[in-house]
C-alpha cells in the first residue's frame, strides 16, 4: 500500500495539467500512486496523462463525465485510492519540491492523524507577491496532535480540500466524500472538521496554487452562487445533528455567512434572484444562529442585522451605498474621432442585430482563411444571416464580387461592430470595440503554434517589444466566447497563452476543408492561374516572419537552388502575410504568390513544401504531400521566439540545414523517400486531428445555428480522409 494517493481532476486544464503531474513525479518521495481524473478517453487531457501512464506505474488514471462535476470527479479518485493518505491536487497545482517527504516527516511524527492541514502558496498568474493565505490560520494551532475542540477556528470553511492531507481509513470510515455541485470544498472541509478526532498542523507550504487570470470560476456571474447555501445547509445541519459545541459552532456560523453575505453583496456574482438568495440566506440564519450568538462588528456586523431582520431592501440600499464608496469612474475604451466615438456610443445603445454577423481575417487584409470558410458555409446553411466582411480600404478589389464589406473605420464598420450578434476574426478586433451582452465572439485563430504565442511570449524579449501592451492584449481575449484548434496540441497551448473563460472548440479549422473537397479539376484550375507550366513540378517554398527583422529576406539563394534542382522544377515564393504588399518577384522558375488572395489555393497547387517554422506545414500536412523543413537558423529562432516544442525531434519530413542539404533533398529524392513519408504520417497523426472537410460545417452549426454538441457531424478519423490530389506527384 503507497504512502499517499495523490488525486488530480483534469477538466479544463488540459494546457497545465502536466505542471501538476511533474510536480508530483518529481518528489524526492516516491512512495505514492498519482490518480489523474479525465472526463473520457478521448477527452484532452486524457491524451496528456496517456503518454505520463506509459512512462511511469504509479500513474493510474480513472475517468469521470463531465456532469458529475469537481466533487464526482475526486469521489471517483477517492474510490479507486488505495494509500494510506489521500491528498487531492487541481489539475493546475503544482506540489513544490520536497512537499511529500515533509508531509511523510511531519505524518510519522504525529502518527495517523485524521488530517493533517498545511500552508499553501498563492501565486499570481502574471505579476505581484504570492500570499499565504492558511499561514496566520495554522499558526494559532497547536504544536502536536489536537482534537478540533482545541482551535475551534480550524473549520473546515475557510480551507481549500487541497490544503490538507486525509488518513483515507477515516474518510471512508466516516463515509466523507465531497457533496454535489459548487463550493464542493466549503461542504467537504467543514464535513471533516466536523466528524475527525485528531487532527495536526505543517506549517509549511506544500502546494502552490497557481491562480487564474481569470479568477477562480466560482467567482463568475451565474445561478449557481445558490449552491453556497445548499453546501452551508448541510454543513449546519450536520452541526446540530452532531450537538456541536457553541465554542465550534458560533466560528463555523460565523465563517458561512461570511461568505454567504460576500456573495450577496457582490455587484456581479448574482445575476439575477438577489430577492430570493437574500430570503433564503436569512430563513437559513435564523434557523441555525447559536444561541446567545453575537454578529461581527463593523458593516458586516450590519449586514448581519438585516439578513436576520429580512430586510432586503435596507441591504440593498447598504449595497449600493458601498458599491458607490468603491466605484471608480470607468471608461470604455473608445474609438478615435468624435464623430465616430459619438456614433458608434449611439449604436451601441440600439439593440443587437440579431442576424447580423461580421467577419475580419488578418487585420482587415481582405477575404481569406478562417473567417472567409465560416462566411462561405454559412451563406449555404444560414440563409437568414446577413454577413459583413471587414477589410482596409486597398482590400476592396480582392473580394469577392458578391460579398458585402464595410471598409475599416468607416461608419458602415462601427455600425456593424456595434450592432452584430456574431464576430468572427482570426485576430482581434480593435480596442475600442465593445463586448456587448447577447453577442457572440468567435476567435478562429490562423495556425498551429510552434513558436510561443499570447501570454507565452511575455518571456522573450524581442517578442515581448513587438507584441506591445500584454493587458491590451488579454482585453481583447476577454471577449471572445469561444475559440478554434484544429488539433490536441493546439487546444492544449491556447489555454496557456490565452488563459479566459472562453469554450475551446475542436472542429478543426474550416480553411482546411477545401483539402479534401477539391477535384484534380480544382488544382489544375488553380496552377492554370498562378501560372505554372504544364507537366512542371511546382515546391511551395514559405517562410516566416523573424522578430528580429524589418523586412523579408528568404534566407535561400532561389535562384542558385532552382539551378541546383533542375529544370523539371519550378518556386512559388509566399512570404509571411506581413509582407503580402510587397514587390512582385516572378520570374521563369520562381512564381511570387505572396499577394494571391488564398494560402489554401497555393497549397493546392504545389507538389510538395518547404518551409522553416511557419504554421502552413500544419495545413499542408492534410494533403499528405512532402515537407522538407529549411532550418537554417534554428537555434536563433528557438531562443529568440520560443517555440512549444522541438521541431528538429518530430519534423514533418526531411530535415535540411544549409542550401546544399535542400538541394541534394530533392535531386537525391530524399524529400519523398520512405522515411521521409513515415515522418510525415506520425506528424499528420498529431497535427491534423480534427480536419477533416467538415470543419467549417460544425463552426456554423454550433456557434452560428446554436445546435447543441451533440448534434454536430463527429470527426471522419484521418484513415477515411481522402486529400486533393497533387498535379504531378505520385505519392510515396
Amino acid at each position: 500500500m503507497p504512502r499517499f494517493s495523490i488525486v488530480v481532476p483534469s477538466h479544463g486544464v488540459a494546457g497545465r495539467l502536466s505542471l501538476a503531474l511533474d510536480s508530483v513525479l518529481a518528489q524526492s518521495f516516491g512512495d505514492f500512486e498519482l490518480i489523474p481524473v479525465c472526463d473520457a478517453p478521448d477527452a484532452p487531457a486524457a491524451d496528456v496523462v496517456a503518454g505520463y501512464a506509459e512512462r511511469d506505474c504509479r500513474v493510474t488514471p480513472v475517468h469521470s463525465p463531465p456532469s458529475a462535476g469537481l466533487a464526482g470527479a475526486r469521489n471517483t479518485g477517492l474510490r479507486a485510492a488505495v494509500g494510506g493518505h489521500v491528498l487531492f491536487l487541481d489539475g493546475d497545482d503544482v506540489l513544490v519540491p520536497g512537499a511529500l517527504a515533509a508531509l511523510d516527516a511531519r505524518l510519522s511524527a504525529v502518527g495517523d492523524v485524521d488530517a493533517l492541514y498545511f500552508e499553501h502558496e498563492r501565486a499570481p498568474w502574471w505579476e505581484g507577491e504570492p500570499t499565504n493565505p492558511a499561514a496566520p490560520l495554522l499558526a494559532r494551532t497547536p504544536d502536536g496532535v489536537f482534537s478540533p475542540d482545541r482551535a475551534p477556528e480550524l473549520t473546515g470553511v475557510t480551507l481549500p480540500a487541497w490544503s490538507a492531507v486525509y488518513r483515507r481509513a477515516f474518510l471512508t470510515e466516516r463515509d466523507i466524500t465531497f457533496p454535489g455541485g459548487h463550493f464542493t470544498d466549503v461542504g467537504f472541509g467543514a464535513l471533516v472538521a466536523l466528524r475527525a478526532e485528531r487532527v495536526a498542523a505543517l506549517r509549511a507550504v506544500v502546494v502552490r496554487h497557481l491562480l487564474r487570470r481569470q479568477g477562480n470560476r466560482l467567482n463568475l456571474p451565474g445561478e449557481h452562487h445558490a449552491e453556497l447555501l445548499d453546501q452551508s445547509e448541510l454543513v449546519l445541519t450536520r452541526a446540530g445533528e452532531q450537538g456541536l459545541s457553541a465554542d465550534r459552532l458560533e466560528p463555523l456560523f460565523t465563517q458561512l455567512f461570511a461568505a454567504v453575505l460576500k456573495t450577496a453583496a457582490h455587484p456581479r456574482r448574482l445575476t439575477g434572484g438577489r430577492r430570493a438568495f437574500f430570503r433564503r440566506a436569512g430563513a437559513l440564519y435564523r434557523r441555525h444562529r447559536p444561541t446567545g450568538y453575537r454578529a461581527p462588528g463593523g458593516s458586516l456586523g450590519v449586514q448581519h442585522r438585516l439578513l436576520a431582520a429580512g430586510s432586503y431592501p435596507a441591504f440593498r440600499a447598504l449595497r449600493a451605498v458601498n458599491q458607490r464608496a468603491l466605484r471608480a469612474a470607468a471608461l470604455l475604451p473608445r474609438p478615435r474621432g468624435l464623430r465616430t466615438r459619438l456614433r458608434y456610443a449611439v449604436n451601441l445603445r440600439l439593440p443587437l442585430d440579431r442576424n447580423l454577423a461580421v467577419y475580419c481575417a488578418y487585420w482587415g487584409r481582405g477575404y481569406a482563411c478562417n473567417p472567409a470558410a465560416i462566411h462561405a458555409k454559412a451563406r449555404v446553411l444560414a440563409p437568414h444571416l446577413r454577413s459583413v466582411f471587414l477589410v482596409e480600404a486597398d482590400a476592396v478589389q480582392s473580394l469577392p464580387k458578391d460579398v458585402e464589406y464595410a471598409v475599416i473605420g468607416s461608419r458602415k464598420y462601427w455600425e456593424a461592430l456595434a450592432r452584430a450578434r456574431y464576430l468572427v476574426n482570426n485576430a482581434n478586433f480593435a480596442d475600442a470595440v465593445v463586448k456587448r451582452p447577447g453577442s457572440t465572439h468567435l476567435q478562429t485563430q490562423h495556425g498551429t503554434p510552434l513558436k510561443t504565442m499570447g501570454a507565452d511570449q511575455a518571456t522573450y524579449p524581442v517578442v515581448a517589444a513587438a507584441t506591445g501592451s500584454f493587458a491590451r492584449l488579454l482585453a481583447r481575449m476577454d471577449r471572445w466566447d469561444y475559440n478554434l484548434t484544429s488539433n490536441r496540441h493546439s487546444t492544449e497551448m491556447w489555454e496557456k497563452a490565452f488563459p479566459g473563460a472562453h469554450e475551446t472548440l475542436e472542429y478543426g479549422y474550416p480553411r482546411n476543408d477545401v483539402y479534401y473537397t477539391a477535384s484534380a479539376e480544382d488544382v489544375a484550375r488553380v496552377r492554370k492561374e498562378l501560372g505554372i507550366p504544364e507537366g512542371k513540378k511546382a515546391i511551395l517554398y514559405a517562410p516566416t516572419h523573424r522578430d528580429w527583422a524589418t523586412g523579408f529576406s528568404s534566407g535561400l539563394d532561389l535562384a542558385e537552388f532552382c539551378e541546383a534542382i533542375g529544370d523539371d522544377w519550378v518556386v512559388l515564393l509566399r512570404a509571411h502575410y506581413f509582407y503580402d504588399r510587397g514587390p512582385g518577384r516572378s520570374g521563369d522558375r520562381i512564381i511570387d504568390v505572396t499577394g494571391h488572395r488564398s494560402s489554401e489555393d497555393v497549397c493546392l497547387a504545389a507538389d510538395a513544401l518547404i518551409t522553416d517554422y511557419s504554421s502552413i506545414m500544419f495545413d499542408y500536412a492534410n494533403l499528405d504531400r512532402p515537407i522538407v523543413v529549411y532550418a537554417d537558423d534554428w537555434d536563433v529562432y528557438r531562443e529568440t521566439r520560443g517555440v512549444y516544442f522541438d521541431l528538429m525531434e518530430c519534423p514533418p519530413g526531411r530535415v535540411a540545414r544549409t542550401p546544399e542539404e535542400l538541394a541534394a533533398a530533392f535531386t537525391d529524392g530524399g524529400y519523398a523517400d520512405e522515411s521521409a513519408t513515415a515522418l510525415r504520417a506520425a506528424f499528420r497523426e498529431r497535427f491534423c486531428q480534427f480536419d477533416d472537410g467538415r470543419a467549417a460545417e460544425r463552426v456554423v452549426r454550433r456557434v452560428l445555428l446554436g445546435e447543441p454538441p451533440e448534434s454536430i457531424p463527429p470527426v471522419t478519423p484521418l484513415a477515411e480522409r481522402v486529400p486533393a490530389p497533387a498535379a504531378t506527384l505520385v505519392r510515396s
